[in-house]
């Protein structure tokens, strides 16, 4: 899971709100620390009362997912990484189950760019601590060991609620998926509860639905630097906006910037790609491709995002040039026209999709 931050403008980090000026309904705002993040819940056209009850029952929900996801505390996911060690078949717990049938699918489609079983190598990097500016690369030696044992979500299998790994090297970390599986389900939460119009954005990674009184929800995205915003978007309807960029988390060894989001093709941190966003109805989803498509980097993208059902992508390069699908480029508003702009063959629908849609 990301780590705390020291305030609300580094929280946001590839995502923030922009918060509108029409006061003629109840807009109400509540934030609230969970997966290591500031958690913001805009909840719109109610009253305050019903609104923060609803943020109370969100709040909790937040704290039991990060205590049974988390891959190092002890909790369901931990006692689920030492059982795969022994090779031997166990039960899954019901709150692991169904993020380990999701990432399996989402590993699939991704060709196993976005791949939960590296915890090993999250760990071997010191990602998994909430401060990792003091720690260095892990030795070239380990890192191949590592590579060499490769772990993927395949190795894992499932007969019911019954699992056991093939290879004992799988650790399993929700880290890249978990935060958006968690925000699904907290919407989901919401629409029970009668709440048709609200935002909840964890660290800048978000889904709204419904709108502001009327008004489309309007999203920044920050410039991959960490600094200022490169354009923003407006919302339709029930949609989730995930950015992965290399400034969330990183730190510097003998002059050189490491970043989070590992390749693990390579053991070491994905290169040409400064940030990635998507946008896409189910969280999980495009919590998941923003990392596999930061990983594909300007070459693979497209094929990587047209495999995972995702139809708008914006790409900035490590170079500062901006690639995206021309249904993406129709959503952007660019605060700066001059940047280099690389427009992509279209992202097609599969007949699946168009029959999820209908149905």
């Amino acid at each position: 899971m990301k780590q705390a931050v020291p305030s609300l403008l580094l929280a946001v980090a590839s995502l923030f709100l922009l918060i509108g000026c029409e006061q003629n309904q109840p807009v109400h705002t509540t934030q609230f620390l969970a997966f290591g993040t500031l958690v913001d819940l805009t909840i719109a056209g109610t009253t305050r009362d019903r609104s923060e009850t609803a943020t109370e029952v969100i709040e909790k929900d937040f704290q039991q997912m990060h205590r049974s996801w988390h891959a190092w505390d002890p909790g369901p996911l931990g006692r689920v990484n030492r059982l795969i060690q022994t090779e031997k078949p166990f039960s899954v717990p019901p709150s692991v189950l169904p993020l380990i049938r999701r990432g399996q699918a989402l590993s699939d489609q991704s060709d196993h760019l976005f791949n939960p079983a590296i915890g090993r190598l999250i760990d071997a990097w010191g990602f998994h601590s909430d401060d990792p500016d003091d720690h260095q690369p892990p030795a070239p030696e380990l890192i191949a060991t590592l590579l060499k044992s490769n772990p993927r979500m395949d190795d894992l299998k499932l007969a019911g609620i019954q699992i056991n790994s093939e290879n004992p090297s799988v650790k399993l970390d929700f880290g890249a998926f978990g935060k958006g599986y968690g925000i699904d389900m907290a919407i989901q939460h919401l629409q029970e509860m009668g709440i048709e119009n609200a935002i909840l954005n964890a660290g800048g990674d978000l889904r709204a639905i419904g709108s502001r009184n009327g008004t489309p929800w309007r999203i920044a995205i920050r410039h991959p630097s960490g600094k200022g915003v490169t354009a923003s978007i407006q919302t339709h309807g029930n949609e989730s906006i995930f950015t992965s960029g290399d400034y969330e988390r990183n730190f510097i060894w003998k002059g050189k910037r490491y970043h989070h989001i590992i390749d693990p093709r390579t053991g070491y941190p994905a290169i040409g790609t400064a940030s990635v966003t998507v946008i896409h109805s189910d969280s999980t989803i495009a919590d998941a491709a923003a990392t596999a498509l930061f990983i594909a980097g300007p070459d693979q993208w497209h094929k990587i995002a047209q495999q995972m059902g995702i139809h708008y992508v914006l790409l900035i390069d490590s170079a500062g040039r901006l690639h995206m699908n021309p249904a993406m480029k129709k959503r952007l508003e660019l605060l700066d026209e001059t940047r280099d702009i690389i427009i992509s063959p279209p992202l097609t629908i599969t007949m699946h999709e168009s029959a999820e849609r209908i149905s």
